[in-house]
């Protein structure tokens, strides 16, 4: 790991000084961007294998959409939308974060009768990195998209709450229903917050400077009339208080829906959403 690290700064540092040292007449186009020097030294290809072993991918393009920001205004707040081709039954999609501490910022399974087409959250971005896209359809196949994002510093970035008002308020869950949006064909959608500090483990608290321990929630099931829509497997990526916005079949009117979250301690929340209820 160490080796890596030292690699990689030695690759990023060789590149900026080449550019910093070409002729003044030359043509500055040639200076390394900030996306050749990342794809100069990526950790892309050892993720490859050692998270979908090796496995390989088709171009996505068409059939996952990943859609976040160039340059990220806050880096413990980037966000990130997702959208799926539904005539490939994407079954799985896992958010990879090449360049953070730990790069799979999460997992998400999707209901097979969900009709989830879209699905939202915000993320950590701890360094200027491609962020992937990795679906996988009902078939095996998968499909891959990336975006380069410049941001820097948010898996350290201090918590924005107080730590005691986090404590009291952690595990409580919102659920805000939005209209069927014909700019959206129509879909019905729904956002679920969850208050939680998702601390990464690289804060420091701002009185005694000590790190504060990773305590994350690792599972969230969401459900609706008892039949899944998504669930997710996360990490330190994932931003404080996740939020999710997804779409969903309403075949059958508004439904009740269901979610559940587990933390790294174990600890576990779950609430009901009747028509009305948030």
């Amino acid at each position: 790991m160490l080796r890596n690290c030292r690699r990689r700064w030695l690759a990023i540092a060789a590149a900026l000084l080449s550019a910093a040292l070409l002729p003044a007449t030359a043509d500055r186009s040639a200076a390394a961007s900030p996306e050749e020097v990342a794809a100069a030294d990526s950790a892309w290809p050892g993720l490859v294998t050692d998270v979908f072993d090796g496995r390989p991918m088709q171009d996505g393009a068409g059939i996952i959409t990943l859609e976040a920001p160039a340059r990220a205004a806050d880096p413990a707040l980037v966000p990130v939308t997702l959208t799926l081709d539904p005539a490939k039954a994407i079954r799985k999609v896992t958010l990879v974060i090449d360049e953070n501490p730990s790069p799979v910022a999460a997992t998400f399974t999707i209901g097979e009768k969900a009709g989830l087409t879209q699905l939202s959250t915000r993320v950590r971005v701890n360094a200027y990195t491609d962020i992937h896209a990795v679906a996988e359809a009902a078939d095996g196949t998968l499909y891959m998209v990336k975006r380069f994002v410049k941001a820097a510093g948010g898996c350290a970035a201090p918590a924005g709450k107080d730590p005691e008002l986090a404590a009291r308020e952690m595990g409580q869950m919102k659920l805000r229903r939005f209209p069927p949006d014909a700019a959206n064909g129509g879909r019905s959608e729904a956002q679920l917050m969850i208050r939680h500090p998702n601390n990464s483990g690289l804060q420091k608290d701002q009185v005694t400077l000590l790190y504060i321990p990773a305590h994350f929630i690792t599972d969230l099931t969401v459900s609706r009339d008892g039949q899944p829509v998504f669930t997710m497997s996360g990490g330190i990526s994932i931003s404080e208080d996740p939020s999710f916005r997804f779409d969903y079949a309403a075949d059958g009117g508004p439904g009740t829906f269901a979610a559940m979250a587990r933390d790294t301690e174990g600890k576990v929340w779950e609430k009901t959403f009747t028509q009305g209820d948030s």
